[in-house]
């Protein structure tokens, strides 16, 4: 199984606003962005930090969301997309409109990452180069929307190196008093648990039932009535925010040799279909996350399987009521 890659240091970027991201995150998810988007920013951002002469390796990304705003409009039942209108043809005619879901963001995205250039820095120093990378990073885009930069950064916008220790329990005591600075908001984490759960569930009722209707039953509200209490009652009890999400890609061909395909964007690199890969994923406040790991996302490639894949290490812990 794989783990997450060994990180040293969490470098913070907090409340990044992003205009227009792309808010349709697979054939069959919306309302975020997929998490390859940040994994791509990430190994975009670490080929131009290597440009400009910063040691940082990049390992591991995790987002945090502190606002959305999807552009979107209609009832609870029934909604669309704000969609721009095309200009119109050569010949006059209306150009056919393809449909494009955005939305604004305010988000944090925390990197995982290792430097030997950080081992001596003073706290000036590693201040200076977080600023020099979000720096890097405000030109880009972020799952193809715009960074918008702050006219008045609070001090709460300043992005910010964290020194994890090696030691295990105390890498995650460190983190825990880090953690309350990403509040409010909501990190995205991979629930796969849940997936093989309903599945379970389903197979005792009908043996013959698939990964795909489980997912489809976690991604709804499933009502049923309760003879015996006279209610109505649904399945999302004691869950938590629960998501459908798309999780990297799998392989419907083999590797074709660089060039072999028409019109691919890269004709210096080898080409391969594939399709979405889809998992659970929940929303989690980051109060409620023990270690790094449960953060983080990190790409797991398997070629010879056909699976690219991103990877979440999120362990559930039990939540206490003292009421």
């Amino acid at each position: 199984m794989s783990q997450c890659p060994a990180i040293d240091y969490l470098l913070v970027l907090p409340h990044l606003r992003v205009q227009n991201a792309n808010a349709i995150s697979s054939p069959l998810t919306h309302g975020f962005p997929s998490i390859t988007a940040f994994l791509g920013v990430m190994w975009a951002l670490e080929r131009r930090t290597h440009q400009a002469g910063l040691d940082l390796q990049f390992n591991a990304v995790g987002v945090v969301a502190h606002q959305h705003q999807e552009q979107s409009s209609g009832d609870k039942y029934l909604s669309g997309f704000h969609l721009t209108r095309n200009p119109i043809d050569k010949d006059g005619s209306t150009v056919a409109i393809v449909e494009e879901g955005r939305m604004h963001l305010d988000i944090s995205l925390v990197f995982g990452i290792q430097s030997h250039a950080l081992l001596n820095a003073s706290e000036e120093e590693r201040q200076k180069l977080a600023a020099q990378v979000q720096e890097l990073l405000m030109p880009m885009r972020v799952a193809g929307g715009s960074l918008i930069p702050s006219t008045a950064p609070h001090r709460r916008q300043q992005p910010y190196v964290v020194s994890l220790p090696e030691d295990s329990a105390e890498q995650s005591r460190v983190f825990r008093e880090k953690r309350v600075h990403l509040l409010p908001g909501f990190a995205l984490v991979e629930r796969a648990d849940l997936l093989q759960q309903r599945q379970e569930q389903l197979q005792a009722k009908n043996p013959q039932a698939s990964a795909l209707e489980a997912w489809l039953s976690l991604s709804r509200i499933n009502w049923r009535y309760d003879a015996e209490h006279k209610e109505w009652q649904h399945d999302r009890a004691g869950n938590g925010w629960i998501v459908p999400i798309p999780v990297g890609y799998g392989a419907l061909t083999e590797v074709l040799p660089a060039g072999s395909v028409a019109n691919a964007r890269d004709k210096d690199t080898p080409f391969r279909f594939v399709e979405s890969l889809f998992s659970i994923g929940q929303w989690v406040s980051p109060h409620r996350l023990e270690s790094v790991q449960d953060l983080l996302w990190y790409a797991d490639s398997s070629p010879e399987q056909g699976l690219y894949r991103c990877r979440n290490d999120y362990q559930t812990t039990p939540f206490y009521d003292f009421d």
